[in-house]
């Protein structure tokens, strides 16, 4: 009987079995959370696979060997020691789900902005400086998780993310938004907490499906009186601006049903 599944989820491995690059036919494989050093590059072999899981492991490298792998939708590789991913990732055609977080990079190639079916893609907890511009390449993009790097700004090609509904940005070094964010007609929520940002551009009055919108701990000062443009928004979290003047205008979005916490 074919296997098309393999679950060795914690299973303290240590290492890759060989009998598992024999399942040719595998569609779905979970290896997380079993202390992986390596892994080899017989993976290419799986050209099923739909769903693979690598995440928690203590992978520094991994092989380029993913070309092969045309069918894969669902790529875990969080909480390990990866710098860098090899070039053959990112010619993924297929995949909708990356997850790359808690790892060591500190960039992204440009290569990124080929994984074109890409729909949610998490990079939270790394070493990112920038992005690249090619990002704005992926237009299927709903969710961006990054959270928790580097980055002091964001590159003019965000605003080609027509589809993208949430823009996590918590815990960088982020000073001002580019005026391309309003182009993100889809956007629900933006999270922008704990970073730098001394003013908000007018265009985010734009933003007319904005439902969370997160400004706790920058350095504002001021805000955009179009933010009251926004009918939609739900919350509003103003905490932690310290040398904030709070406009006359923000008991309109109260009347409305919005939550604002100054």
């Amino acid at each position: 009987m074919t296997q098309t599944s393999l679950d060795l989820y914690k299973q303290r491995l240590g290492e890759i079995p060989e009998t598992v690059w024999q399942n040719v036919e595998l569609e779905w494989l979970n290896l997380a959370d079993n202390g992986l050093r390596s892994v080899s590059r017989q993976i290419g072999k799986l050209v099923h696979l739909t769903m693979l899981d690598l995440g928690h492991n203590r992978l520094s490298s991994l092989p380029d060997a993913f070309d092969t792998l045309a069918h894969l939708r669902f790529l875990y590789l969080s909480n390990n020691r990866l710098r860098s991913v090899p070039p053959s990732l990112w010619s993924l055609k297929s995949l909708i789900y990356l997850n790359i977080t808690d790892n060591q990079l500190a960039s992204l190639p440009d290569d990124i902005g080929n994984l074109l079916s890409l729909i949610e893609i998490r990079l939270y907890n790394n070493l990112l400086t920038s992005l690249p511009d090619s990002i704005g390449q992926l237009a299927n993009l709903r969710e961006l998780h990054l959270m928790g790097n580097q980055l002091s700004s964001l590159p003019e090609s965000i605003g080609r993310l027509k589809n993208l509904g949430k823009l996590m940005l918590e815990g960088n070094k982020i000073e001002f938004l580019p005026d391309v964010i309003g182009n993100l007609k889809h956007l629900t929520d933006l999270d922008l907490r704990n970073n730098r940002v001394k003013e908000i551009h007018p265009s985010i009055g734009k933003l007319k499906n904005l439902r969370f919108l997160d400004l706790r701990a920058n350095q504002l000062t001021e805000l955009p009186t179009s933010i009251v443009k926004l009918l939609n928004l739900e919350k509003l979290d103003l905490r932690w601006n310290q040398s904030l003047a709070i406009p006359e205008w923000i008991t309109k979005l109260e009347h409305r049903g919005c939550i604002v916490y100054i």
